[in-house]
């Protein structure tokens, strides 16, 4: 390997020029093919059984995601104004070719169920804008009487109303996220304020932060690097050659994923920053090991010099780099697309960066003739420090390993404490507007997230029973009491509950369910001639052998999720004893599915990638011991990452999830080159010289890598995301731990092992 890579010195300007046209053909791919992921169910595997029957059922009932817009008048609802306002925002909504017409549900279009001489009718609340005060006091009347629709539609404290446009699959767009906007902020006056949210509005408002978040960040974190490398390698051409490998590196992962038509995930956004600070590890290595052997023999040529440091550091950096790939191609067991292709790419960009560090470096060196770099007094103090840094380690080794103990318990202990955190919303800032007008409308409805119960049974006309209908009423009522984030619940039983009522005179005493079988048939069938049936399937089959019933959520999180099913699941027994099975749908479920899915991954990627890790170490060093060894410092970042996360209450999220591998993969890359270099020095058979030789050489080259991979994460806690900056300052942590018990522990097991000593003399 190394006399291909030496023999490639020759050719210099054709390996930048070859590059150059790879790299121009990726470019016109990025322009042609990268698209935003804004579905946050395209996130999702549709083939899971969960996601499968969530479809089905969504298809069964209608049931589609919807933007929800608040209308506020501090004063009231009911005057010309706001009504008006309610009115035109229905009619505008209704005219979008992306929504359809009976899907928009307001106090303009919800039906008002009454009582007649006649029997029973269906009337809108309103057609024409009530001019008098009487009509508008008759208005608040009906509303009021009218549970379906107060609190649901109108605030008990009747100062908001809500418009609920549920939108069709695949038709929200930016440009239609852009419009709903445009029309809030055209109609609000200032008597009436609008407030828009739902699943399509966070959808938007992520596809529109995911990409400005990237523009900001990747020149911050270049910024940085670039300061940190000039201080590092002190040198202006080193530093823009191993910023170059880092900058191709990206533009090839985005490139591929272009060609491959993978669209943009939001956790894909932080590729750059990961390449960025990961790329620039083996320039770090190769330029400290050139810069030595310079510094150590003056009087040799360059290509000399370069072939030394090929011959030398090709298979160290090769091993950290498959490692690393490793680490994120682990990611590939998770069901959950982005972190899959999160992984995937970033592997790709990983490996891209070592071919560039073992070509392009070079080449550039050759063409650029970089010169011999002054060995200062300082840098010569920091090799001689590396005899009494390895001393003292091994002197206090029981310290080491006793504070190492007692970290780990804790941590452990911490574990048990992460929970794993479904909500989209909670990726925006707390004080954010999106995540305000979500709190506003939660504090006057029953919640923006929603969670579709069906009911299903194989008997036709089930759900006309009297005493299936009074179960289901009663498991609404007692899930919503249960729970103070459960605000809500909406199905057949709402239907029958106000039927009954308004055919007994609205008297409070009939809103409940019938005992009579016929008499439920037979209001169902005056509201299938009186109303619009179309509302009626949407909460249960033609057949009436399937029932939606519809939960508001006031979190998007799992717990509160978690929490209404397990009060459901307690009514499971009662159903199955009447023929009927339990399952979920919709937004708010497959979004717990798919935080399961998240652990799952996490802790098969977290298992494989480690084992990976152990076997390659063997394979590379023919010893599975020294696999073992060198799994240590990233098995004890790994412990402590996540017992850092339970204690500091930080979830477990489709961001944070990447943790883990990134972990491994980053922090393997020290234990490889200590390894590589102690396995060199011991040839001498002193123990205690290897190690001070070993952290002399390897040490600071560890030491500049760790410095410049924490301070490219660390910048991503300028991110507008808050898992984002979790996911920052965790790695950068991990970094710091993983550098300290490389030279610490993995040091005095290498030490107390005595691995690569057994066939020498221990002086």
């Amino acid at each position: 390997m190394n006399k291909i890579l030496i023999g490639l010195l020759k050719y210099p300007y054709w390996i930048f020029g070859i590059t150059l046209v790879i790299t121009i053909v990726f470019l016109s791919q990025m322009a042609q093919n990268s698209r935003m992921e804004t579905n946050l169910d395209e996130y999702m595997p549709q083939e899971h059984p969960a996601f499968v029957y969530s479809n089905q059922a969504e298809n069964w009932f209608n049931i589609k995601d919807g933007i929800i817009v608040a209308v506020r008048n501090e004063k009231n609802i009911y005057n010309e104004e706001t009504l008006s306002i309610i009115k035109k925002l229905t009619k505008t909504f209704q005219k979008m070719p992306q929504v359809e017409k009976d899907d928009v549900t307001s106090l303009y279009t919800a039906d008002n169920i009454i009582g007649t001489e006649d029997g029973m009718d269906v009337k809108s609340f309103y057609s024409s804008i009530p001019a008098s005060q009487e009509e508008l006091d008759d208005l608040r009347k009906k509303v009021k009487a009218n549970k379906m629709v107060y609190g649901r539609l109108v605030s008990e404290d009747e100062t908001v109303s809500m418009i609920i446009a549920a939108i069709n699959d695949d038709v929200f767009t930016q440009e239609f996220y852009e419009e709903i906007l445009s029309i809030a902020r055209e109609t609000e006056t200032e008597n009436v304020s609008i407030y828009v949210a739902g699943r399509p509005i966070v959808e938007g408002t992520m596809a529109l932060l995911g990409p400005a978040d990237m523009k900001k960040m990747v020149p911050i974190v270049l910024l940085v690097i670039t300061i940190v490398l000039y201080l590092t390698l002190r040198s202006i051409r080193s530093t823009i050659l191993t910023l170059l490998v880092v900058l191709l590196s990206t533009i090839w992962a985005f490139g591929l994923m272009a060609l491959v038509s993978i669209p943009i995930y939001a956790v894909s956004t932080m590729i750059p920053v990961m390449l960025i600070a990961i790329g620039v590890a083996d320039g770090i290595h190769l330029f400290s090991h050139l810069q030595l052997f310079r510094w150590k023999n003056p009087e040799v040529v360059l290509k000399d010099a370069v072939s030394d440091m090929l011959k030398k550091m090709w298979k160290p950096v090769v091993m950290t780099s498959v490692t690393t790939a490793v680490g994120f191609i682990s990611l590939l067991t998770s069901q959950v697309y982005p972190i899959k292709y999160f992984g995937l790419f970033t592997a790709f960009g990983v490996l891209s960066a070592m071919l560039f560090s073992l070509v392009i470096l070079p080449a550039g060196i050759m063409i650029f003739k970089l010169p011999a770099a002054k060995q200062r007094k300082a840098e010569k103090n920091d090799i001689n420090s590396g005899f009494s840094i390895a001393e003292k380690i091994l002197k206090y080794k029981s310290i080491s390993i006793l504070i190492t103990v007692i970290i780990i318990a804790v941590s452990i202990a911490g574990i048990g404490k992460v929970w794993i955190n479904s909500s989209f919303l909670d990726k925006f800032e707390k004080d954010s507007d999106i995540v305000l007008t979500d709190a506003f409308i939660n504090q006057h409805f029953g919640g923006t997230s929603t969670l579709n119960l069906i009911l299903d049974s194989k008997e036709p006309g089930v759900f006309k029973k009297p005493e299936v209908l009074r179960l289901v009423n009663r498991m609404q009522t007692e899930v919503v009491a249960a729970n103070p984030q459960v605000g809500n619940s909406f199905s057949l039983t709402d239907y029958v509950n106000r039927m009954n009522k308004v055919m007994h005179a609205d008297s409070a005493e009939y809103d409940n369910i019938p005992g009579n079988q016929e008499l439920i048939a037979q209001y169902i069938l005056l509201y299938e001639m009186s109303g619009d049936p179309e509302n009626l399937w949407k909460v249960v089959d033609y057949n009436y052998q399937k029932l939606n019933v519809n939960f508001q959520l006031k979190s998007d999180n799992s717990k509160t999720i978690n929490s209404a099913i397990n009060k459901v699941e307690t009514f499971k027994d009662d159903f199955q004893k009447l023929g009927i099975d339990m399952n979920y749908a919709g937004s708010g479920y497959t979004g717990l599915v798919f935080t399961d899915l998240i652990l799952e991954g996490q802790i098969m990627s977290l298992v494989l990638s480690l084992f990976i890790v152990i076997m390659l170490l063997g394979l590379m060093f023919k010893n599975i011991w020294i696999g073992l060894i060198g799994s240590i410092p990233i098995s004890i970042t790994a412990i402590i990452s996540f017992g850092i996360m339970g204690w500091s209450g930080i979830p477990l999220n489709t961001t944070t999830a990447l943790l883990s591998s990134i972990a491994i993969g980053i922090g393997i890359d020290f234990a490889v080159h200590f390894i590589e270099q102690y396995k060199l020095y011991s040839t001498r058979g002193d123990k205690l010289l290897t190690a001070e030789k070993t952290i002399s050489h390897t040490g600071r080259a560890i030491l500049f890598n760790a410095v410049v991979v924490i301070a490219g994460f660390l910048v991503l806690l300028f991110s507008v995301f808050p898992p984002n900056r979790e996911l920052g300052a965790l790695v950068s942590a991990n970094m710091f731990i993983s550098f300290a018990g490389t030279l610490t522990i993995m040091l005095i097991m290498l030490n107390k092992s005595n691995i690569f000593f057994k066939n020498k003399k221990d002086n």
